[in-house]
């Protein structure tokens, strides 16, 4: 009986330790595959780490656009009382004032992705090679193309991961004299934003080599543009952050314009609850910067990135 009663006792104690760490989950709202890709990893963390330490409470929170994810952290302060942060921000500037508010409240913050502005709102980044995302594509088109060409490119919304891609791009390109940057439009990593970008540019523009796409939906918008003006110039459409289906073609060799891919996956939100999650249970802080590797995909390797059961 005397164990059963310090069972009893040890259990509330436990709870009530781990009932001190309170967890907000700040992301976009499932608007495309990747987004979608994200919100199933933060809950997958969220079902996971709920179990493993009942006393944690996560709370996970989508928006639609920047004024409501800012209005959402300040939500998760006052109502939900979290002590931690993790955020997917929705645009970087917008976004920088609300997060440093929430710091500046003694929240520890973990920001996923897309960066602040500022560095001093947040306690760690954790994020794809950003670099990497746009140098791979660089390389791989100008060899692709022999150095000449005329080249589009679909950038994505205005944050700091995309001015890192799309400068580690032009760096690679400016060692390509011979090959001219036609013109670069935001396309929201959205495939009917990225179909009118396209149709634009199709108008525009008599001889395009190659498209950098810059993310797989915008990709397939891309493509369907194409397809409609039937346009035969264009030799390859590179998306990126390795969507099933693109990584199927590449196996498959189905879609002669979609030849290779640069890695980039939404799990990367389930690493950075856990990592903050286990790291506050803790006591302790995550390092200031946590990048994961991004990889050129090709027929090769492309098994290697497929995830059949993966809504991304």
């Amino acid at each position: 009986m005397a164990v059963l009663v310090m069972q009893a006792w040890a259990v509330p104690m436990a709870a009530q330790a781990a009932d001190k760490l309170v967890v907000g989950v700040a992301i976009p709202t499932a608007t495309h595959s990747f987004t979608s890709g994200i919100v199933w990893w933060a809950n997958q963390a969220k079902t996971e780490l709920e179990k493993a330490h009942p006393g944690v409470k996560i709370i996970v929170k989508t928006a639609a656009t920047a004024p409501e994810q800012a209005n959402q952290l300040q939500d998760m302060l006052t109502v939900n009382k979290i002590n931690t942060l993790v955020i997917f921000p929705i645009e970087s500037a917008s976004l920088t004032q609300p997060v440093a508010q929430v710091k500046n409240k003694g929240v520890y913050v973990t920001v996923v992705d897309r960066g602040l502005t500022n560095t001093q709102a947040q306690d760690a980044y954790i994020a794809g090679d950003n670099t990497a995302f746009g140098k791979l594509p660089a390389e791989y088109l100008a060899k692709s193309l022999n150095g000449k060409g005329n080249i589009v490119v679909l950038r994505g919304m205005p944050t700091t991961l995309d001015n890192e891609r799309f400068d580690a791009f032009n760096a690679v390109m400016k060692g390509h004299p011979e090959i001219k940057i036609l013109d670069a439009k935001y396309g929201n990593w959205n495939r009917d934003d990225a179909f009118k970008v396209m149709q634009d540019y199709l108008t525009r523009f008599k001889q395009i080599d190659a498209v950098w796409a810059a993310d797989d939906d915008m990709a397939i918008g891309v493509q369907k543009a194409i397809a409609q003006a039937k346009r035969t110039d264009i030799k390859q459409v590179f998306g990126g952050a390795g969507a099933k289906g693109a990584v199927k073609k590449i196996m498959d060799g189905s879609d002669p314009q979609v030849v290779a891919n640069v890695s980039y996956s939404p799990k990367f939100m389930y690493d950075a609850i856990k990592l903050t999650t286990e790291a506050r249970l803790k006591g302790e802080k995550l390092p200031a910067n946590t990048i994961i590797p991004s990889v050129l995909i090709t027929r090769e390797n492309a098994k290697q990135f497929y995830f059949p059961k993966s809504p991304f």
